[in-house]
């Protein structure tokens, strides 16, 4: 099944089971602890980041940065570090699960008090945010440990084999 319609089917079930992505636990040591054609993940099975000791990520964080930059910049700022419209995800991202914030993206999210009105729109059926999120989540944890500064990651190691197919296999 592609990454697009897995996600968006763990989220409708997610949402369907009524429960409003109850907090389950903090989003653990993003340790990279094993690799699956490129993608790196926690010991948890979350995806993470691979920063080599030379400063170089790997693709899914450069993915994530640029992907970011294309459908998140505008709303959440430079870096996630947010702006007068939209939190920082950076902050966010230091207590949100995987779980919790693929259900932010494709279901969008309300939060409304006397002080403030914000709005997450629903991306869930937004290929362009979708077919990455995992890229997306993927840069933005690592922004959220200091493990990838501000700006453009300077070097990433080379797309994996497979990459372009799972890619346009989401993208249709």
């Amino acid at each position: 099944m592609p990454n697009f319609a897995r996600t968006l089917l763990i989220t409708l079930i997610l949402t369907a089971s009524g429960a409003p992505f109850a907090r389950a636990e903090m989003p653990g040591d993003p340790a990279a602890v094993s690799q699956d054609d490129g993608k790196y993940a926690d010991k948890d099975g979350n995806p993470t980041y691979k920063v080599g000791p030379d400063g170089k990520v790997d693709f899914y964080s450069y993915t994530g940065f640029v992907r970011y930059s294309a459908n998140c910049l505008q709303c959440h700022g430079p870096d996630g570090l947010g702006s007068t419209y939209a939190p920082s995800l950076v902050d966010a991202f230091k207590s949100l699960t995987y779980n919790e914030v693929v259900g932010i993206v494709a279901g969008g999210k309300k939060d409304v008090s006397a002080a403030q009105d914000l709005v997450m729109p629903s991306l869930g059926e937004n290929k362009n945010v979708m077919c990455y999120i995992d890229a997306i989540y993927i840069y933005l944890r690592a922004r959220s440990t200091d493990a990838i500064g501000r700006g453009r990651p300077a070097d990433h190691e080379p797309k994996p084999p497979g990459y372009s197919d799972a890619e346009n296999s989401c993208m249709g």
